[in-house]
């Protein structure tokens, strides 16, 4: 049975109920100690608009999609009002950013409005991000423009779609005000559209949350917190003690893993994997300067911030993910005080992350399984070869599932190949006689490995289709929306949205989202690399 009217959602609210508030209620910045939470209202607005809200979320909130369309949904998740139970709050939490301890942090333009259990008896928090400035704002106003809330929004759903772990998100309204951001941080601000976007997920819970606990020395609430985390997020757990800690960390660290191989096996790059924005639950959190790769470039980031460094570079995901992952292990180790069980923990990362690349790759190119002494090699002569030139990753591996190489490749069927795979290239002229040899060197090893593999060609071209996704959020395509949604119209969003709910389905009509980057977006901005100003 629907709800049919927002009031009827059944809050929980577990979080505020069970962690310690912060005692000062007046909304200033600050430093906030022996508290989990502050109590804050969220910004009310002049004039919101729905945009668009995701069918899919509402339904794991158990609304009727009737309810989405009224005022009543629109003016509370922008914050313009509040239900009966809800009790909005802001997080405390601190992290590394690009390396660096950065102490507190805190959910600075985020409110969450409570949580809620639905019908299959699942806790689903509710969150605004760009409703307003809490106590943890610093210097920023708590706002968000549409530019950015659009890509959250899209992005969000997509993954979701794409099989990756994730946050979802349930609305992104409007709200008819302007908001002052200056895009590269060079000294022309302007005014933008500014937004809210509604955003769900069982929990939001950080290794910041920890890590600032840990370094102000606050023991007793560290364990208060992971207690509370282990008895709601992961109560399968059972008994609370240093063992069930350790037990915890290892699924922390699994789960971590698997999010890192959908990354790679997608060609997300995340942009800024601080470990403020890892989640506890291993989900893709807070969607900034994300970006996926189209030219396939291990060096590529998508953030600005990170462009000389490259900490959070498409090829270091996985070690970043293991870094972070040590820092949250500091973090619990007062409670745990045994070096040990956690360093089996980070092991048990590195195991589950190769093994997973590992099955990822097979699947990747239709492999039934893995052979570690034909398929190491393999693999690793195709990631060079993808890097020789401008190859869309994403388009290189669906035309490759259309290479029948179940009997073997003589000299016509390889050049037949090359014209197949010649789609994913940006430059032709690239395409030099040495690459084309060192590809069909390539080509006729794998063709010899599906032989052996014994898998006839419509299996395989199955099998690589489920897991090679034909249509993702490019940065042109979410920008191409976000122009015209800035100028009111919101057309672009719902079709993006639309396309992005069947990402390895081929949809009729829709060659244009999955096409390769054109070339008035290679350096435009928004369309190559973004900033951190949202």
């Amino acid at each position: 049975m629907k709800i049919k009217q927002l009031a009827d959602l059944k809050f929980d609210n577990r979080f505020t109920q069970t962690l310690p508030a912060d005692p000062e209620t007046i909304n200033n910045r600050r430093q906030v100690f022996n508290a989990c939470y502050s109590q804050v209202q969220p910004r009310k607005v002049s004039n919101p608009k729905l945009v668009a809200y995701s069918k899919e979320v509402a339904d794991l909130l158990d609304l009727h999609p009737s309810v989405c369309e009224t005022h009543e949904f629109t003016h509370t998740f922008v914050g313009n009002q509040l239900l009966t139970d809800m009790q909005p709050y802001a997080t405390c939490y601190g992290g590394h950013q690009f390396g660096y301890w950065a102490g507190q942090l805190g959910d600075g333009r985020a409110i969450n409005l409570g949580e809620i259990i639905n019908q299959q008896n699942q806790r689903w928090a509710l969150q605004l991000k760009g409703a307003g400035p809490t106590p943890y704002s610093r210097s920023a106003d708590g706002l968000a423009v549409l530019r950015s809330s659009v890509r959250e929004f899209l992005c969000s759903e997509a993954m979701h779609h794409l099989g990756v772990p994730t946050t979802r998100a349930l609305s992104l309204i409007s709200t008819g005000e302007n908001v002052v951001r200056d895009m590269f941080y060079n000294g022309n601000p302007k005014a933008e559209p500014g937004a809210v976007v509604c955003r769900v997920a069982p929990s939001f819970t950080r290794f910041g949350h920890f890590q600032l606990l840990a370094a102000r020395g606050d023991l007793d609430l560290l364990k208060q917190l992971l207690d509370y985390t282990i008895s709601t997020d992961f109560p399968h757990l059972g008994m609370l003690s240093p063992e069930t800690y350790c037990t915890w960390f290892t699924e922390v660290c699994q789960k971590t893993a698997e999010m890192i191989v959908h990354w790679q096996r997608v060609g997300f790059v995340h942009g800024v994997m601080n470990t403020d924005n890892m989640s506890i639950l291993g989900l893709t959190i807070d969607y900034g300067p994300y970006g996926w790769l189209e030219n396939y470039d291990p060096g590529w980031t998508p953030n600005t911030t990170d462009a000389e460094h490259k900490r959070y570079q498409f090829g270091n995901q996985p070690q970043i993910a293991f870094w972070n992952l040590g820092q949250l292990a500091n973090a619990i180790f007062p409670l745990i005080k045994k070096e040990q069980p956690l360093q089996d923990a980070m092991d048990c990362y590195s195991d589950t992350f190769e093994k997973g690349w590992q099955t990822m790759m097979a699947n990747k190119l239709g492999l039934r399984t893995f052979t570690a002494n034909t398929d190491d090699d393999l693999y690793a002569e195709l990631l060079v070869i993808l890097q020789l030139i401008e190859t869309d990753m994403t388009l290189f591996y669906r035309q490759l599932a259309k290479i029948d190489c179940s009997q073997g490749l003589d000299e016509t069927q390889l050049n037949n190949a090359l014209a197949i795979l010649a789609d994913a290239y940006y430059v032709p002229e690239q395409i030099t006689s040495t690459y084309q040899e060192r590809l069909k060197q390539w080509l006729i090893s794998y063709s010899q490995r599906c032989q052996a593999d014994h898998s006839p060609h419509a299996e395989r071209i199955s099998q690589m289709n489920a897991v090679n996704p034909l249509y993702v959020l490019r940065n042109y395509l979410a920008q191409l929306a976000i122009d015209k949604a800035e100028q009111g119209d919101y057309s672009g969003i719902h079709e993006l949205l639309d396309v992005l709910r069947q990402p390895y389905t081929e949809q009729t009509g829709k060659d244009a989202f999955s096409a390769k980057r054109p070339d008035w977006a290679r350096q435009r901005a928004g369309c190559s690399m973004l900033s951190c100003s949202s």
